[in-house]
C-alpha cells in the first residue's frame, strides 16, 4: 500500500524515470546471467579457455570456394568429433571483406548462442584476412580461442595490385583491399596479435598466388613455412587445405595444447 501510494504521488515524469532505470537495470542482469549460461565470457571481455574447445569456422579465400575446406572440415570432425562449419561469403566471396568480416562475426554469435565457450576460426588465403581483422578489431580475441590462417596475404599479395592497374574493372572490391598498402590492410597492420590469442600461420613458398609468400608472415604468432619444415613437400597455394602435412599442423593447433611450431615433418 505505501509503495503504491508512493507511485501515485510522484509525477508523470518522474515515472517515466524511474522506469527506464529499472528496464536498464533488468536488461543488465538478464545480459550476465545469459553470458554465465553460455559458460564463457561476454562476447567483449576476456579470453576463452583454451582447455575446453568449442566449434571450429572456417573462412574461404577469395571467390568462396568452399570444396577445399569442406575436406579439410570433414578431417576436423573425424580426428576431433568437433563441431564444424565453412562460411558462406556475400557476393560471391570478391566484395568487401568488411562484410565477410561481419558474417564470421555473426557464425561466431550463433555458436556462443548455442552453449559454445569460444570458436577457433581457420582462414585460408583472403579469408585469413578476414579472420585476422575481426580478432584484431572486430572483437573476435575475446571469442577466439584460437586463430590458424594459412597462405593468408595479410601485407597483401602483388597480384592483386597488378590487377587494379591492369584490368581495374575485372578487380573487385576485395581485390583492391589485398592490394599491398590498401587502406584496410594499413589498418591491419596497426593492430598488433592480441595479447593471449594462439596464432599459426603457415605458408607455402611455393606461393604463386600470394606474392611474395611471406607476407602471411605476422609478428606475435606462429609463424610456419611449410617447406622450412619439410623441403619436399610439393603444396602450392592451392593445396594447403588438403596438403596431409598442413593438416596435420591444423589438427595439432587445434588441440589443448601449447601452440609451438612444429619440430618436424610427418
Amino acid at each position: 500500500m505505501r509503495v503504491s501510494a508512493w507511485w501515485r504521488g510522484i509525477s508523470p515524469r518522474r515515472r517515466l524515470l524511474v522506469t527506464l532505470v529499472a528496464a536498464v537495470a533488468v536488461a543488465g542482469l538478464l545480459a550476465g546471467a545469459l553470458a554465465a549460461g553460455r559458460g564463457g565470457a561476454p562476447a567483449g571481455s576476456g579470453r576463452p579457455a583454451q582447455d575446453d574447445p568449442g566449434p571450429v569456422l572456417l573462412v574461404p579465400g577469395y571467390g568462396g570456394a568452399q570444396d577445399a575446406l569442406a575436406r579439410l572440415a570433414d578431417r576436423i570432425r573425424q580426428a576431433t568429433g568437433r563441431e564444424t562449419e565453412v562460411l558462406t561469403l556475400p557476393d560471391g566471396g570478391t566484395g568487401d571483406l568488411l562484410a565477410q568480416v561481419a558474417v564470421l562475426d555473426a557464425a561466431a554469435a550463433r555458436a556462443r548462442a548455442r552453449g559454445a565457450p569460444s570458436v577457433d576460426v581457420i582462414g585460408y588465403s583472403a579469408g585469413g584476412v578476414v579472420a585476422a581483422w575481426w580478432a584484431g578489431q572486430g572483437g573476435g580475441e575475446h571469442q577466439a580461442r584460437r586463430l590458424v590462417t594459412l597462405g593468408a596475404p595479410l601485407h597483401g599479395t602483388q597480384l592483386a595490385a597488378a590487377a587494379a592497374v591492369l584490368d581495374p574493372a575485372a578487380c573487385p572490391a576485395a581485390c583492391r583491399q589485398l592490394a599491398p598498402g590498401s587502406a584496410l590492410l594499413r589498418q591491419l597492420q596497426a593492430y598488433p596479435v592480441p595479447a593471449g590469442l594462439p596464432w599459426l600461420s603457415v605458408w607455402t613458398e611455393r606461393d604463386e598466388v600470394v606474392v611474395p609468400p611471406d607476407s602471411a608472415r605476422i609478428d606475435g604468432a606462429v609463424n610456419v613455412p611449410l617447406q622450412a619444415v619439410c623441403p619436399a613437400d610439393p603444396a602450392a597455394h592451392g593445396d594447403l587445405p588438403t596438403d596431409p602435412q598442413v593438416t596435420a599442423f591444423v589438427l595439432r593447433a587445434l588441440g589443448t595444447a601449447p601452440l609451438t611450431a612444429p619440430a618436424g615433418c610427418g
